[in-house]
């Protein structure tokens, strides 16, 4: 998540509005944000119900309530263009990330 706000303005200059989607309850994901030296993008609770919306992107893990690192790209016709999912140990590349985003240019 930093490496994307570090990069907002990238993002912003190819149209992109980043959003951030935790489990996490919504003051849990505040102080985490603020731990990180703070997130001025959307961070997004999914936490009630529980997962909804990871379980609906099929990142949802049943055995132990967590999601997967995921990131989506969808187009302004709330088509989804790419998927990319991580362990959640793992980082996405904010770099394949603007190459998938320039590929819909």
């Amino acid at each position: 998540m930093p490496a994307f706000e570090s990069n907002l303005k990238r993002f912003e200059s190819l149209n992109t509005q980043v959003l951030g989607m935790s489990i996490d309850h919504k003051f849990a994901n505040r102080a985490w944000a603020e731990s990180m030296g703070g997130i001025s993008y959307p961070l997004l609770s999914d936490f009630w119900p529980h997962g909804a919306v990871a379980q609906k992107y099929g990142v949802f893990r049943e055995e132990n309530g967590m999601s997967e690192r995921a990131l989506f790209i969808i187009d302004g016709h709330g088509v989804i263009r790419y998927i990319d999912v991580h362990d959640i140990a793992e980082q996405p590349d904010v770099e394949q990330c603007f190459e998938e985003l320039a590929k819909l240019s």
